[in-house]
């Protein structure tokens, strides 16, 4: 049985590993000081958004982070999946889309109006993300970064 519970700063250590293998593999350049700060950060700040830990028979398999914006298109609060990882040997389970869905009582919570997420064309896990209900946007999404 999958489940979901917010993360707390108790589970920083069991999350590093995870987080940063998640930005090992998609290629992101970002230290594991910085990570482990951020992390800190966003444990530290439920109004940022959140972080989950998926679990299956009460054991730790992934984790999701969900960050909340506004937009007044989605009537006030929005939200974005920054990551949602779950460990190799619990893939193709089912635990992501159980994952997703436990995720959006916690959304609809805390008013949130829109999940939106970002996925490679070629990754696997797009499959996934449509499966759950995600459909593509008529908008691309665009970057800057700042500093």
């Amino acid at each position: 049985m999958f489940g979901l519970r917010l993360a707390t700063n108790a589970d920083l250590d069991e999350l590093m590993p995870r987080t940063r293998a998640l930005n090992d593999h998609e290629g992101i350049t970002v230290s594991t000081e910085t990570l482990r700060k951020a992390m800190r950060d966003l444990l530290a700040s439920p109004s940022l958004g959140g972080v989950w830990i998926i679990t299956r028979d009460d054991a730790t398999i992934g984790y999701a982070i969900v960050t909340f914006g506004f937009d007044l298109e989605f009537a006030g609060r929005d939200a974005w999946m920054t990551e949602l990882w779950i460990d190799e040997a619990h893939r193709q389970t089912g635990a992501g889309a159980a994952a997703i869905e436990l995720l959006v009582p916690e959304l609809k919570q805390r008013e949130v109006g829109a999940l939106h997420l970002q996925v490679r064309p070629e990754n696997p896990a797009k499959r996934l993300y449509e499966r759950t209900s995600f459909v593509a946007s008529p908008r691309i999404v665009m970057t800057r970064t700042i500093g």
